[in-house]
This record gives structure tokens, C-alpha cells and sequence, in this order.
């Protein structure tokens, strides 16, 4: 059985204080009632002074010492994606709960050696994937749900999206194999999520990888062709070199009796939405597109709340590590394929 938090707040610690981190303390201020910030941590001596004096709680520039030193139920951890399966590892083994950002790692090995420690401290892990929140692709899954496309056809998904050099050169962990992970893994991964999670299983992907302009170790470009267990085929498109700024995230569905298309600079905007047999619900859709200027959505409060609920005992996580496992598998086979040029075909394991 997992450990419940019952009775009083949550205690809850940010571990990495960079870009995410906001997302992160302004969540945390939203649900005062539940969750209280007792701590920061983070290797930048500046940043952590900086968010410790803003937030009037200590500050520690070792997870370790944090660990040993506070009363934390949750930590949440924002550092780079390489260092979040030795951080959930450490964390699960003080008995302390786990929210990490995506990808929850940059490895395959790593991800399932931070579900096996997890399950064996009994401590819950969570993986985050705010986008799935967003309400147009909240009423995105509930049409496939119902049914209302039929058999799903083809499948779409683009990332036009820009990273100057600026932004690699901005930190050392930035744009490599270790830490970061390339423009799928990294900036493109809540839309990877969204091949497994909206349409299913995948059975084959083949993918080709570039490094066409920006001066890092991963790749800026990239295409992936992929075949579902269900008959449908698709593609993604992503690149980091779009001029001069964000332009696209989207992903449309052709289906035997639906066509939908998502759109806007992080399928922030039903563009087409057209089914055989209407249902009371499509007058929503209007109410459904936002206006964004980020491409991380508004999804992060609502994810907090699952956590919530669930270290409360009152529901199920609705991304844990396991779920977490099913887009990192997508991401290391897309590697595979690319690197070896082949097609690779899920699951990597049996």
C-alpha cells in the first residue's frame, strides 16, 4: 500500500529551479489548501538564493542533504532530464513521493530502473503530462473514446518550433545525449505522448534524425513514419529551425466517419472538427481553443490536482511511471530507428 497524505498539507519540495520551475511554484500557490512548499534545491548558488528568499523557505544545492535534513512527502523535480532517474531513485529510497517533468529519463534502462525503485520504497511516481489537460485535447480523446471516428486512418502530428543557438548555449547540459535528449525527446515530447496516448499502441516506427544548423550533439529535425497494432498509419514532423519563431503544433486524425485538426502554436486551436453523427458536446469546441503564448499550455495546475487526489487517497494517477514508460519507449525506438536505419518494432522488450 501506498503511503496517504491525510489530515494536512502536503509537503512538497522543487528540485531545479530554472525555465519549468515557475510552472512548478505557480501550481503550488494555486492549491495553497492542499500542498505547502517547505524547500528548494538546486546547483546554481544564484537561482537557489534567488527562489529560497522569494519563497521564505531554506534552500539546499544537495538533494541528499535536503532529503536528510526536511519533512517532504513530494518532490518535483525540474532539473535536466538525465539527472531525473538518480534524483527519483535517491528520493524513493528516503520513502518520499515523486513528480518528475518529462522525459522521465533519457534512457530505457533508466526509466524502468525508477519504476522498480519506486514500487519497492512504495512511493508513488509520477510522470507529467500537462498537455493532456488542455480541453481541446481533453474533447480530442473523448471522440476517439466514443468512437466517433471509426477506424482511424492516418495520423499527423507537426512541431514547428524555434531554439536559437542562444537558447543551447544558455546552459551546458542543454542539447546533449546525456542530459537533454534532441528535439523529439526534449521539445517535442508531449506530442510523442500524444501518438500512444490519443490513437494506441504502436507496432513499427521508422524515423531519420539531422543536425542541420544548430551547433549541439542531438538532433534540431526530424521525421518519423508510424504503424499502429490497430491498422492506422502516420507520420510527426519536428524542428527546432523554424523562422523566426514558433509556428506550429498540431496533429490531425483522418478517420472512416471523422476528420479533426488541431492546430494553433501548441494544439492550442480546433481548427476542423467534422463527424457523421454530430453529438451535443461539438458546440464546445469554441469554448475549447485558447490563446497561448506558451507552448507548455495551462495543464500543469490540473495535473498537480491528480497528485493531490491521489497522495489523498481519493484517485489513481493519471500518468505514473509505467504510463511514463509507454512515451519513453516511443522515443528510444525512434533513436533506434534513426541511428541504425531500420524499422523498429514495439514493445523494446517482451
Amino acid at each position: 500500500m501506498f503511503k496517504k497524505v491525510v489530515n494536512r498539507k502536503i509537503r512538497i519540495a522543487v528540485v531545479g529551479c530554472g525555465r519549468i520551475s515557475k510552472n512548478h511554484f505557480s501550481s503550488i500557490a494555486q492549491h495553497a489548501d492542499n500542498l505547502e512548499l517547505v524547500t528548494v534545491c538546486d546547483t546554481n548558488q544564484q537561482l537557489l538564493t534567488e527562489k529560497s528568499n522569494e519563497f521564505k523557505v531554506p534552500g539546499y544545492r544537495n538533494l541528499a542533504t535536503m532529503l536528510q535534513e526536511v519533512d517532504v512527502d513530494l518532490v518535483s523535480i525540474c532539473t535536466p532530464s538525465g539527472l531525473h532517474p538518480e534524483q527519483t531513485i535517491l528520493a524513493a529510497k528516503h520513502g518520499v513521493h515523486v513528480m518528475t517533468e518529462k522525459p522521465m529519463a533519457t534512457r530505457w534502462k533508466d526509466g524502468l530502473a525508477m519504476v522498480k525503485a519506486c514500487d519497492e520504497a512504495n512511493v508513488r511516481l509520477f510522470v507529467i503530462k500537462q498537455n493532456r489537460r488542455n480541453s481541446t485535447l481533453q474533447l480530442l480523446k473523448r471522440a476517439i473514446t466514443e468512437k466517433r471516428f471509426g477506424r482511424i486512418h492516418m495520423v499527423a502530428l507537426n512541431v514547428f518550433w524555434t531554439r536559437p543557438q542562444e537558447y543551447y548555449d544558455s546552459a551546458r547540459w542543454r542539447g546533449t545525449w546525456e542530459l537533454d535528449g534532441g528535439a523529439f525527446m526534449n521539445q517535442a515530447s508531449h506530442y510523442v505522448d500524444l501518438l500512444e496516448w490519443l490513437i494506441g499502441p504502436i507496432a513499427d516506427i521508422q524515423a531519420m534524425t539531422g543536425t542541420l544548423e544548430r551547433d549541439i550533439e542531438v538532433e534540431d529535425t526530424g521525421v518519423m513514419n508510424v504503424r499502429w497494432r490497430n491498422g492506422a498509419m502516420g507520420s510527426m514532423s519536428v524542428t527546432m529551425l523554424t523562422y523566426p519563431k514558433n509556428l506550429e503544433g498540431s496533429i490531425t486524425i483522418l478517420g472512416e466517419k471523422g476528420t479533426v485538426r488541431v492546430g494553433g502554436v501548441a494544439v492550442n486551436d480546433i481548427q476542423h472538427w467534422e463527424f457523421a453523427e454530430p453529438m451535443d458536446y461539438d458546440a464546445q469546441i469554441k469554448e475549447a481553443n485558447y490563446q497561448t503564448t506558451s507552448v507548455y499550455g495551462f495543464g500543469h495546475p490540473l495535473y498537480f490536482k491528480n497528485v493531490i487526489d491521489v497522495l489523498r487517497g481519493e484517485a489513481e494517477p493519471e500518468t505514473d511511471g509505467r504510463e511514463g514508460l509507454k512515451s519513453l519507449e516511443v522515443l528510444i525506438a525512434t533513436y533506434l530507428s534513426a541511428r541504425d536505419n531500420k524499422t523498429i518494432s514495439l514493445p523494446l522488450e517482451y
